[in-house]
């Protein structure tokens, strides 16, 4: 699945330059004027980076950066910041913000790039590596550990995976296709019927402990790990 970049600049010209020159390499783009419809669409389509202009109408960037790292679903988010402010102060108010880069307007759209595919790298091995959590669950990479509260919970190694993947990228939805590309692999010879089975798999393990909930189906489309439980 292409990855997702949303881009929130209040310059349309901006807008448009950088997502010609995002999309030839394969990502997937969102466009917002304004941090109101930035939030909408983060809510409807979470992004997997953001590239966010200081200077917009009503709010700031800076602001909305703040209330990303405020957000537990948006926490981790990967952000660059993009503004025309240059100074050496305003570099290190905007990374004291939440941003985790930073580019001077003008800009060269295949440093832009780079930077994009550089950050979304570190982001994957950050993933992979980190502790995992939502609410009462927990799951640690590198123990190869699932917990619940106290309690260790034993899955095999197909499920560990796909809790992985979705514990990883919490509220948002993927499809059968998609999962099986994810967690098996784009070389999967594997029926996407049998994502069915081993969600039924994962959900009678998490529901022994009270929060089979925590996957959810999603009607049409296909399944999410939700970050709110039952039990938070």
């Amino acid at each position: 699945m292409a990855e997702h970049i949303l881009v929130v600049e209040d310059e349309e010209g901006i807008r448009q330059l950088i997502s010609d020159a995002l999309t030839p390499h394969g990502f997937s783009v969102s466009t917002a004027r304004n941090v109101a419809a930035a939030t909408a669409l983060i809510a409807s389509t979470p992004p997997d980076l953001a590239i966010i202009d200081w200077m917009m109408p009503q709010t700031s960037g800076v602001d909305l950066i703040r209330q990303l790292r405020a957000s537990d679903t948006t926490r981790a988010l990967p952000i660059m910041m993009l503004t025309a402010r240059s100074t050496e102060s305003d570099t290190i108010h905007g990374l004291d913000a939440g941003a985790d880069d930073y580019m001077h307007k003008p800009f060269s759209t295949r440093e832009l790039v780079s930077r994009v595919k550089a950050m979304l790298r570190r982001s994957v091995n950050h993933a992979r590596s980190s502790l995992l959590q939502a609410g009462r669950l927990k799951l640690d990479p590198a123990t190869h550990r699932v917990s619940i509260d106290k309690d260790q919970i034993e899955l095999a190694q197909t499920e560990f995976r796909l809790l992985q993947f979705l514990l990883g990228h919490q509220d948002r939805v993927y499809s059968r296709a998609q999962l099986l590309d994810h967690v098996w692999g784009v070389n999967h010879m594997v029926d996407e019927r049998t994502v069915d089975v081993h969600i039924l798999r994962l959900r009678k393990a998490l529901r022994a402990h009270g929060i089979g909930d925590l996957v959810e189906t999603v009607r049409g489309a296909g399944y999410r790990l939700t970050s709110k439980t039952e039990n938070n």
